[in-house]
């Protein structure tokens, strides 16, 4: 299914069976953008909007939820592949706590470098079964992003014991810091 900027997808009720996922982020940099190092983390929410612990935000220094629910890979030989990153998630060992994960792609020291998402085009966050492959659902971002330097691609929650999907594709003029600010308690 393909989705729409806003777009919801209700995973329990279109795979019902579904126990693992994989939540795969990809994109692809211009040439003006080659020296872009891109970062996607992972915050797992409780409902106050804030993760319980550090070890609920998964990105390139913390690999692996608490839990062991969230886990994320890089693909070795990045360069040319459609996945830049992948979570792993386990639905029933994600701890009843947590009720959202957002996933955001910020630039590494964009204000540094004068980075901006302008160069960054096919961007996609898509969910697939992770036991048989298939694509469950796919947003393709807009390349809209002229000044923004952090991106929120999409977000997993559960609502009435159902786990859910939204495409976001939200802007930000932030870092990775802003968001550890927002998120950590």
């Amino acid at each position: 299914m393909q989705l729409s900027k806003g777009e919801r997808f209700n995973i329990s009720q279109e795979a019902p069976d579904l126990k693992k996922m994989a939540i795969a982020l990809g994109w692809q940099v211009t040439e003006a953008g080659k020296s872009y190092e891109i970062d996607v983390s992972a915050f797992m929410l409780g409902s106050d909007g804030k993760i319980p612990n550090d070890q609920y935000f998964i990105f390139y220094n913390n690999l692996q939820s608490s839990d062991g629910s969230v886990l994320q890979t890089i693909p070795d030989n990045n360069q040319g592949k459609e996945n830049k990153t992948i979570y792993g998630v386990i639905l029933e060992r994600v701890n009843p706590e947590i009720v959202e994960i957002t996933f955001v792609v910020t630039i590494h020291e964009a204000q540094k470098i004068n980075a901006k998402f302008s160069n960054v085009t096919k961007s996609f966050i898509k969910i697939c079964n992770l036991d048989t492959g298939s694509e469950l659902a796919r947003y393709e971002l807009e390349n809209n992003f002229s000044r923004e330097t952090a991106v929120e691609f999409g977000r997993l929650y559960r609502k009435k014991g159902e786990w859910r999907f939204q495409a976001v594709g939200e802007g930000y003029q932030a870092g990775l810091k802003s968001f550890v600010d927002k998120y950590c308690s």
